[in-house]
This record gives C-alpha cells, structure tokens and sequence, in this order.
C-alpha cells in the first residue's frame, strides 16, 4: 500500500490530472452559483465585448458586473476565444486553458519527475484559491517560470514571448527580465521583445480602433493609479505584502510604497554582484524563486489568489535545498499553514477575520523566505550547495 502511494504521489500525471480535474469543477461550481459568483470572468468577458464597442474597458458597468477591470486591453485577444463561448463553456476552458499554461511550466522546470509531482502537490491548495476566482494568475505564474526556463533552453524568442503576454495583460510580466543577465543571445532577444512588443500592442486595434488602443493604454495608467491608492486602505482583501503588514501593523496606510520598493529592489538586486555565480543553474533558478517572492510581497494590489505566485517561488527555493534542515522544513511549513490554509477552515473565523486578515499575515511566511533567499543568493557556492535531481 505504502509502495502504490509514493508511486501516485511522485508521478506528475496524476497531480496534473487532479488540477485539470479542479479547474473544471470549480468553473462548473461557479457557474451554477449564478453570475454574481462568476463576477470576474464577466469582467473579463467585458473586456473583449466593450473592445469591440470601443467602450472604456476600465468603467464600471453594474448591469453586467460589481467592480472594474484592470487588466490591459490586449486581454481583450486572449480572452476572446472564450468570450464568444456560451458561459458555461467559455468559463471551463478559460480554467483548463489557465491550468495548461501553469503545469507546462511545472512540466519545463529542470526537476526530477518526483520533484516536479511534489512541486504541484504543495502548490494545489493556492491553486484551488485562483481557479475558484477565475484567476489570470495560475496562467502567469506559468508565464513567468517559462521567461526563465527557456532562457536557461537558449530560446530567446519564446522567453520574450512568455514575458510580454504577462505584461501586456497585468505588468507583473516585466519581472521575467530578471533573467536578462543569464541572456546567451542577447541581441536575439532584445529584437524579439520589441517586435512581438509591437504586435501585441496593435492587436487590440484590429478589434477596435487605433484611437481606441492608444486610449486604452491610457485608460489603464489612470486605472491602475487610482487602484493603487485604493488598495492601501486599511482592512480591504487588498495589499497582503510586505508593505501591507507594515502599514496595518503600524495602522498608518500613508506609508508610501517607495518606502519598502526602493530598499526592495536594493535587496533584490544585490545578487547580481555575484557575477561568478551567473554560469551555476540553481543560482539562477534561485534567482526566478526570489523573482515571483518579490512581484508578489512588494506589490499593494496583492491578494489571497495572487499567492499562487509566491508559493510557486517558495516551492522552487525548497526543492533545490541539498540539507532539508529542520529550519528549512520548519519554513515550509508555516507557508503551507499560514499562507496556504489561512483562508480556509484550519482557522476559526475570528482568527481570520481579527489577525490573518487585518493585518495581512498571509504574506508573512513568504516574506520570510524571501529574506532567506536573499541571504542564500548572497553566500552561497551554487556549484556544489544544491540539487536539481
């Protein structure tokens, strides 16, 4: 018995299969709960239909959703395929097609087979929090990991590629730049990212309008502006990030973001003196875990299913940990209690609502581990200090 179980739980077939098989259920769960528990695939669909209208794709329309879109308008390409669908339909594939995107990451990763079944295993739980939501952020988690590995492949174009859908859709994209310096064909990528630039930024005019586009991208400075200033109230589901525990800690929410992001990048970017490490692949595959930690713990419009970014962050700096001490583990761990289940059953409702919540303690394992990878960047011998396989 104990054989068959490690023979399932280490083969990435069957955790892929129970992803797919998730993101289908809970699509069809959303879906008979009505459109108010669907609200933002209606956002997205409104996307691709306001386009077409030449509409402003960042007001609010109460007669088909609560809230604002703030995604760019070439979301309006990608979600179309699914826009035209019946509902019903359009929602399941845009899940499965989300969850495809994230486990071929997984897939691509320069793992063993049992390390990549572990990876998926331990980030199922923020997985099943972003496909309940409908979320765009499975699918960028995966875009992410791919900028990095086919940077690691030597395959420049599609790099740039992975790095422009995720931008051109929430700007968290951009940060797949941090792999430039690993960059074998640097010229090659350089010209592929400006000319797929250039074409993602006209597609969105072949469904409207030049003058539309040109607007759009306007529109969404604007948006996502005010966005910002909004999620640093305190007590919204907003701005559980580094900043986030500062400021609800502390109860000032004038603290500006430059404050943390400045030093931030400072931190993150020290890593990169060490230029004898660039040629070590767990250097850089550490380097892209502190990558979806940073996007995630610096940004104020984080919330509970942005996470799936920053465990999958997690879960690549403890799979290549050669000594499993009992402080790694122990590290582990409080990420899965605090930052995967803190939103679940495991905590009354008045822990939940009292501490976790108020004052953004979902992120705090995960700032944690950031400043553990930092240190582990900054000290280690990547030649011989980790594991791959």
């Amino acid at each position: 018995m104990k054989a068959k179980f490690l023979k399932f739980s280490s083969n990435p077939k069957y955790i892929f299969g129970i992803y797919l098989l998730v993101s289908i259920l809970s699509a069809i769960a959303k879906y008979r709960g009505g459109p108010e528990k669907y609200n933002n695939y209606m956002i997205f669909k409104n996307v691709f239909t306001n386009t077409l209208a030449e509409r402003n794709i960042y007001l609010l329309y109460p007669d088909v959703h609560f809230d604002s879109n703030h995604y760019g308008v070439f979301f309006s390409v990608l979600i179309a395929p699914f826009a035209i669908m019946p509902d019903w339909l359009g929602m399941v594939l845009w899940n499965v097609a989300n969850t495809l995107v994230f486990l071929f990451a997984i897939h691509k990763l320069p793992f063993s087979n049992p390390k990549k079944a572990f990876f998926a295993w331990l980030c199922l739980q923020e997985f099943i929090t972003a496909a309940v939501s409908l979320q765009f952020n499975i699918a960028l988690t995966g875009l992410l990991i791919l900028s990095a590995v086919y940077v690691y492949e030597r395959k420049e174009t599609q790099s740039a590629i992975s790095i422009l859908i995720g931008f051109f859709v929430k700007l968290y994209g951009i940060a797949g730049l941090s792999a430039f310096f690993f960059i074998k064909n640097k010229w090659k990528f350089i010209v592929s990212l400006i000319g797929f630039g250039l074409v993602f930024f006209i597609l969105p005019m072949l469904l409207s309008s030049p003058h539309f586009g040109i607007q759009s991208y306007a529109d969404w400075f604007q948006s996502l502006s005010e966005k910002n200033a909004s999620n640093q109230v305190l007590g919204n589901r907003q701005d559980y990030s580094l900043m986030g525990i500062v400021r609800r800690v502390s109860g000032n929410a004038d603290i500006s973001n430059l404050a943390f992001l400045l030093p931030g990048m400072a931190l993150f970017g020290l890593p990169y003196l060490r230029i004898n490490q660039y040629k070590h692949l767990p250097f850089q595959l550490m380097i892209l875990a502190s990558t979806l930690l940073f996007i995630v713990l610096f940004s104020s419009g984080s919330e509970s299913p942005t996470f799936i970014i920053a465990v999958a962050g997690v879960m690549i700096w403890f799979l290549m940990q050669k000594e499993k001490s009992p402080l790694i583990i122990g590290m582990l761990i409080f990420v899965i209690i605090l930052t995967c289940f803190s939103f679940s059953d495991l905590f009354p409702k008045f822990i939940k609502d009292n501490y976790i919540m108020k004052y953004s303690l979902k992120a705090l394992p995960c700032c944690i581990v950031w400043f553990r990878v930092i240190y582990e960047l900054m000290t280690k011998d990547f030649a011989k200090d980790y594991q791959l396989d």
